[in-house]
Parts: C-alpha cells; structure tokens; sequence
C-alpha cells in the first residue's frame, strides 16, 4: 500500500475523529449532569411558565409589526424561555386564543401598557379567566427608569439635545403624551414617569393624554407656552404606532418622538416585570413594582 499523496486526507480523518469525540464528551457530559454524586439521577428542572405579552391592540397595521419585533428581541434577551403575544382587541391572536393554544399550564401575562387602569386591572384577569392557563399578571411596565430611558433615547432621536445654553433650557419643556384612563391610579403612574423623565431631562415635563383625561396636549402646550416655555417636545408614552400616538404627534409644536417600540430597555423591562411576577405570591389583582 502506497503512501497517500494528500496530507489534507490526514487532517480532514483527523479533524471528523476530533469533532466525533468532542460529541461524545459532550453527550456524555449532558448524561452525567442528570446523576447527583451519589448515584442518583437527579430531577430535571421544571419548565419555566410562559411569559405572554399582552398588547391592547390597534387597527394601524404598524402597531403589530413593532409589538412582534419586541416580542423576538425579548426572546433574544432569554433563550429558552417561551414568549408568546396576546391581543386585547383589534388584532390577532387575541389573549384568549393564545392561553387556550397554551393549553393548562403556567403563564406570566406582561402588559404592554404604561399604567394602571381598567385594562391591567379588569380586561387581562377576565380574558385570561376564559381559558384553563395558570396565569398571574405582571405590573404595567410603568412607572419605571428603563421606561424613561426609551422615552428620552426616543427624544434625542427626535432631536432633543441635553448640551442647550441656559436661555434654551428655559425656553423648553416636555409634553408626556400618554393614552389616558378614567381610573385614578392611571394618573398617578403617568404623573411618576413625568417627573422622572423631568429629572432626567432638567426642564419641566407635564403629563397629557389622547382620551378619557385631562389636558389634552395641546392645552399642555398652551399652558407651557403661557409659562414661557416656547421650544415643547411632545414624548410619546405609546408602546406602538396607533391613532392616539399620531394624533399626539401631530400637535407637537417643535419635535414629537417616536413610540417606545422595541427598544432595547422595553425589552429588558418586559423581562423584569416578568422576574417581579415569578417572586410575588399569584395574585388576581395586580401589583405595581416601581423598580
């Protein structure tokens, strides 16, 4: 027999023997990592409960789009961790459908809303009563410093820019648009993320909504601008496109940002709440968690 004349022959028997041993390490491995030192095998971890975003839904086709991106970039964050998404209304699949397809199991439902009021409170519990999931609700995902951080990110990509003179600081303030809700505690949330952005930002940053509260945006211009305040950005407290944000944007006397989307920090944010669900007692009501 002679010699082979291709040395890559060797390297190529020698490279497929290496990548074969270092699969039975590896399967070995696996296999000795469900027996304790004692001989016994050790159980396997149950499954973690799914984590189900639960958006409100909308009839601007954006809004599904954007809510789809954070729930991937969600799942990027946890691999391993199954993430789902609900409806409220308008679009599919709704929250029902999405708990029945999950069928008896646990779920953490994570609302995709900035407060609290009727829909975290009423809607979420009863949609999810319908079917036979486990499930627990989350906090809204605010008040919260990761929400402020995707509401001023959102705004200096608007153009918002923190090296002003003092005169233009004077002259600027924040409109903090945000949905709106008859229920007080949807007021206070809204109030806190305010006056947390307002710190963050060094000028006066005042609350207002789209429905079911006052001031509208544009009295919140009007009273800014009687107070002295002529450059007003308007910040987008929407989780996605929809006919609220655009409507808020659109009376934006300078600069409106950007719904909060998939923004790293929402994602990080919807991952939290679902941490702060895991280590509360179920509920059937809520908990806000601030931090």
């Amino acid at each position: 027999m002679t010699a082979s004349n291709h040395p890559h022959d060797e390297s190529t028997t020698l490279d497929s023997t290496a990548h074969l041993m270092n699969r039975i390490s590896s399967q070995l491995a696996d296999q000795l990592s469900l027996v304790s030192l004692n001989g016994t095998r050790r159980p396997v971890p149950p499954a973690p409960p799914a984590l189900v975003l639960v958006a409100h839904g909308s009839r601007d086709p954006r809004a599904l789009s954007t809510v789809r991106a954070l729930v991937e970039r969600v799942r990027e964050l946890r691999p391993g961790l199954p993430v789902h998404l609900g409806h409220i209304e308008l679009n599919e699949p709704r929250l029902p459908d999405t708990l029945t397809a999950l069928g008896p199991t646990d779920a953490v439902l994570v609302p995709l809303l900035l407060a609290r009021g009727y829909h975290v409170k009423r809607d979420i519990p009863e949609l999810a009563a319908e079917t036979q999931a486990r499930t627990r609700v989350a906090a809204p995902l605010g008040p919260h410093p990761l929400l402020v951080e995707t509401l001023y990110d959102r705004l200096v990509q608007a153009g918002w820019r923190m090296g002003m003179d003092e005169q233009t600081r004077r002259a600027s303030a924040v409109v903090l648009a945000a949905a709106g809700s008859r229920d007080p505690d949807s007021k206070l949330d809204t109030n806190h993320t305010a006056q947390l952005l307002a710190d963050r930002l060094g000028v006066p940053v005042v609350p207002a909504y789209a429905s079911a509260a006052a001031p509208t945006v544009q009295a919140a211009v009007r009273a800014l601008a009687a107070r002295g305040h002529h450059r007003v950005a308007v910040a987008s407290c929407f989780t996605a496109p929809g006919r609220f944000a655009t409507q808020c944007a659109e009376a934006a006397p300078w600069i409106a940002s950007a719904p909060l989307g998939a923004h790293p920090a929402m994602a990080r944010l919807v991952l939290h709440r679902y941490d702060q669900a895991l280590a509360t007692t179920v509920s059937t009501e809520p908990e806000l968690a601030s931090a």
